[in-house]
Parts: C-alpha cells; sequence; structure tokens
C-alpha cells in the first residue's frame, strides 16, 4: 500500500494511523503527546508520514 498524502483519502489515513498507534500500545509503549499530535498532522494531510518517522526517531535519540 502507498501511504504518500496524494494517494490516500483522510479516512485511509486515519486506518492507517490507528494501526500503527495500536501496534505500539500492543507493546506497552504507549506514544507520547508530541507524537500523537505528528500523527494527527499526517492525518490532516499536513505531513507525511515518512516524516513523521524521522521527526519521532530523531526526538528518541535525544533521550
Amino acid at each position: 500500500m502507498n501511504y504518500l498524502i496524494k494517494d490516500t483519502t483522510k479516512e485511509e489515513r486515519k486506518k492507517i494511523a490507528k494501526k500503527a498507534l495500536a501496534i505500539s500500545i500492543g507493546s506497552n509503549a504507549m506514544p507520547s503527546n508530541e507524537t500523537i499530535q505528528l500523527v494527527k498532522e499526517y492525518v490532516d494531510g499536513k505531513i507525511e508520514l515518512e516524516e513523521v518517522q524521522k521527526k519521532v526517531i530523531e526526538r528518541h535519540k535525544k533521550i
């Protein structure tokens, strides 16, 4: 499946986001508020999923 904003509807992005957050929660790691906000930006079509991933990884490298 292609996850690019231009190739998905908002509803499809919501489903993608829910699956990703469910996987995160399944490993007993609640996503931070910052991560949830980034995912919302993806769902709203503001930033690509790849950018969400980069920002989350960058933040965890600093911790």
